[in-house]
């Protein structure tokens, strides 16, 4: 069985929409990086009430009987607009933010497109988000390069978005002929006066003609929530 919150795609939606809209006209002036447009569907997310589904049946059911579609999508739109002006006044300062970066594989031939690895991080003892520290997406010790330049490894993480990390792996190539592998990535998270925490994820790919270039935030691997504790405290204390 899955559980899928309906709420998030309106969202993603949404925020697709107006950030392309800036981009060709400009009226803003607002940033539309990748990282910025993460932060602002964060922000709009934990702000607005979920909706969960656990069927096609659920699915069809919230599109008619749910929340009316027209008000909805103008409390997205407005909160949409509140999370810009903020995240713009603040930006992140561990990315440089230009758009005009394309993200490239350096490699012709088929490869393994990894998705967007998305979770979020939570103090153990409040349950409330975590506002600072750092999580790296690790291999073999190592810290995994991404895409794309405007994406963090490590992600710093922020107060504005709610505890909630994302990266996005570059391809790696594939021989030809070469069938599924298995990968295996370790999210590390550091907060300070907190103790480190480690979380193991596998996937398993089978490589793809061309490497994936286009972001998206429908391809995303969503990890369980984490929750940092006091050195020596565990979640059963």
């Amino acid at each position: 069985m899955e559980i899928r919150n309906v709420m998030e795609d309106a969202v993603k939606t949404v925020v697709e929409e107006i950030f392309a809209t800036e981009e060709k006209e400009r009226r803003m002036g607002y940033c539309t990086c990748d990282q910025c447009r993460l932060d602002v569907a964060c922000y709009v997310l934990n702000r607005v009430k979920p909706e969960y589904i656990v069927s096609s049946r659920g699915l069809a059911y919230s599109e008619k009987e749910g929340l009316d579609k027209v008000q909805r999508r103008a409390d997205v739109i407005s909160l949409i607009q509140e999370g810009w002006a903020k995240v713009s006044h603040t930006p992140r300062d561990t990315s440089d933010h230009l758009v005009s970066k394309a993200p490239s594989s350096d490699h012709d031939g088929p490869v393994y497109n990894f998705p967007t690895v998305m979770g979020r991080v939570f103090d153990g003892r409040t349950f409330a988000p975590l506002g600072e520290g750092v999580v790296r997406i690790l291999v073999g010790g190592a810290e995994v390069e991404m895409l794309d330049p405007n994406w963090q490894n490590p992600f710093v993480l922020a107060g504005a978005t709610g505890g909630t990390f994302i990266f996005w792996p570059k391809p790696l190539p594939a021989k030809e002929g070469e069938g599924e592998r298995k990968y295996t990535f370790e999210i590390k998270v550091e907060v300070p006066g907190l103790e480190t925490l480690s979380h193991y994820i596998e996937m398993d790919l089978s490589p793809e003609r061309t490497a994936r270039l286009d972001f998206s935030l429908q391809r995303v691997h969503k990890i369980p929530d984490l929750y940092l504790f006091p050195a020596g405290q565990s979640e059963d204390d």
